[in-house]
């Protein structure tokens, strides 16, 4: 095990329980503030969380992941990730902000340069969780492209077809982050003379086209937004199955899992691992952390008695473990699963702020007392939170 845990917070909507939004304390009046996001990212930063990632979407919210609905019982709506995370950077000082982007359908050169000027205004923090949307709704939003995979396959979900077509779709994604850190790193480091005297702002041969030519993509390059401040903004992606750990394996520094028990834990790593080798990064430090939806309070029955009301409400199931107990309780589930090789955990709030507060002023403390977790951020820059590198620009020149 490490010699500390990483945590990062899942924040969307008003919590991960689609009840969330009637238990008294929510801020359903607030959603679509810059205060609420900012309060809410201040609250993780008090916990010293490495990072936050904020939900987002191209289609109203839904109880199922493809198929819209016309629930109103329901929050709908939201804010973009990317912008939310921009407008939060100026207002924290030392928590990562990792957006969503749905990457089947926006295009790669349009992300580079958001989670570059991300990086930009929170001094080094950014990051991006690269999602797919197989939704037919989403793609009816565009019109550009039919989905490659959707609802209808959930039934068929073993088959070699199927299966062929969710590689598919998710080789079509690591091509996508293939073109991201490139077009990151389009600019060398140094591009940037402004040299009043000669009248020099930029060092044009310090400038590099890509020139990717993919199955799914063909961008010449540059970027038109230097290199950002941590060289390769962190990227990350959440995998249920072989194919998405492939991705997370290949392309990402950090990927979400979700586990049920240490068995299944100790299974996923060794799993992504193993395509890690395969892929050449051996060496590199991609991160594995467990994903689990946590419903806290100062008792275990408290907490198990707020989750039979949640669901009473609205009932829920999440592709995530759910937790509910103490923090203290939830502290002994993350040590376990720790040992069997996941190096941190992602937590989803099921209700905002109270299970957020939960994990500040409960979970952390005791993970401390631990030895598990740090008392104070000890780097400048998200990466360095995670004891990653700044990656050396593949095109910068001696």
């Amino acid at each position: 095990m490490a010699d500390h845990l990483h945590l990062a917070v899942a924040l969307t909507d008003t919590g991960w329980h689609p009840a969330s939004w009637r238990e008294v304390g929510a801020r359903p009046q607030d959603l679509f503030t810059a205060g609420y996001w900012v309060d809410l990212v201040r609250e993780a930063e008090r916990g010293l969380a490495d990072f936050v990632t904020i939900e987002d979407g191209l289609r109203l919210q839904s109880d199922h992941p493809w198929v819209a609905d016309d629930r109103t019982d329901r929050v709908r709506g939201r804010l973009d990730a990317t912008l939310v995370a921009a407008r939060v950077g100026p207002a924290t000082t030392g928590i990562g902000l990792v957006p969503t982007v749905v990457v089947n359908h926006t295009e790669p050169f349009h992300a580079s340069k958001a989670i570059a000027t991300l990086d930009y205004v929170s001094s080094g923090r950014g990051g991006v969780r690269v999602q797919l949307d197989g939704g037919a709704a989403t793609a009816g939003h565009f019109g550009r492209r039919e989905t490659s995979f959707g609802a209808a396959d959930l039934h068929d979900l073993d088959s070699p077809e199927v299966q062929a077509r969710i590689a598919e779709a998710f080789d079509e994604a690591g091509e996508y982050v293939e073109v991201l850190r490139r077009l990151w790193d389009s600019w060398e480091d140094d591009a940037e003379i402004r040299d009043v005297a000669s009248g020099r702002f930029v060092d044009r041969a310090r400038l590099h086209h890509i020139d990717f030519e993919g199955r799914w993509f063909s961008v010449k390059g540059p970027s038109i937004t230097p290199r950002p401040p941590q060289g390769q903004p962190l990227v990350t992606s959440l995998g249920h199955a072989d194919i998405p750990y492939r991705l997370i394996a290949r392309s990402t520094d950090v990927g979400f899992v979700t586990p049920r028990n240490a068995e299944q834990a100790r299974g996923i790593v060794g799993h992504v691992r193993a395509e890690q080798e395969a892929a050449g990064r051996a060496d590199e430090t991609v991160h594995v952390f467990g994903d689990v939806l946590v419903v806290l309070d100062d008792t275990h029955a408290a907490a198990q008695a707020r989750r039979r009301r949640l669901d009473e409400v609205a009932p829920y199931e999440s592709d995530a473990l759910v937790f509910a107990g103490t923090p203290l309780e939830l502290a002994d589930l993350l040590e376990v699963w720790a040992a069997a090789g996941l190096t941190g955990f992602r937590l989803r709030p099921a209700v905002l702020p109270h299970d957020l507060s939960q994990v500040v002023d409960g979970l952390v403390p005791e993970l401390q007392r631990r030895g598990l977790f740090r008392t104070a951020y000890d780097a400048g820059t998200l990466r360095g939170l995670l004891g990653l590198g700044r990656p050396v620009n593949r095109y910068a020149t001696v």
